[in-house]
């Protein structure tokens, strides 16, 4: 199975926060402008629920995440 990708649009994100309050361990905000960082995108299971929230909390739409169907049919 392959991993799960995030990504993060930093042109759209307004440095609300939301995401790295509620995912610490996926992202992080930049000292100066306060927007998004991404550490890394490629994601472990373990952090894939909380990206998954982030992402729908954020309230700029500035995170998405790209995770592959599974083979389970």
């Amino acid at each position: 199975m392959n991993a799960a990708r995030v990504c993060v649009d930093r042109g759209r994100c307004i440095g609300a926060g939301m995401c790295a309050l509620t995912a610490p361990e996926v992202f992080d905000q930049d000292v100066d402008d306060g927007r998004v960082l991404l550490p890394q995108a490629e994601l472990t299971a373990a952090h894939r629920a909380a990206a998954r929230m982030a992402a729908g909390v954020c309230p700029s739409g500035a995170i998405t995440l790209d995770e592959p169907e599974s083979d389970a049919s």
